[in-house]
């Protein structure tokens, strides 16, 4: 178990003792990545991300930071970055801000 983050708020992803290991099963393919077009790759990609914080908002207000959540969504931190930026406009259905930065961007995600 990871040492308790004192800079989060208590309901933060990265306080959890057991992460979900949600679309661990969509990220195994058997086509590989070099045969997808990169446009379906990058709607791939986001389309988990976006599952995944719809699925931790669920329950109210969630908080993360990219590189505690990367490997339950199976994206690097970068690509989480990048990502969420493009899904803060886009998805209706949850509110996504850059909530504080101490090491790392901390993101707040609260359905709608």
């Amino acid at each position: 178990m990871e040492p308790t983050r004192a800079h989060c708020p208590p309901h933060c992803v990265c306080r959890r003792r057991a992460q979900p290991q949600l679309l661990r099963d969509s990220r195994m393919s058997t086509t590989s990545p070099a045969t997808q077009p990169a446009a379906q790759a990058t709607s791939s990609k986001a389309d988990r991300l976006a599952e995944f914080l719809r699925a931790e908002a669920a329950d109210g207000e969630t908080y993360f930071k990219a590189k505690f959540i990367a490997d339950d969504v199976g994206l690097s931190p970068k690509e989480i970055g990048a990502l969420i930026v493009q899904l803060q406009d886009s998805m209706q259905d949850l509110e996504i801000e850059k909530w504080s930065y101490t090491g790392a961007t901390t993101w707040r995600v609260v359905p709608t």
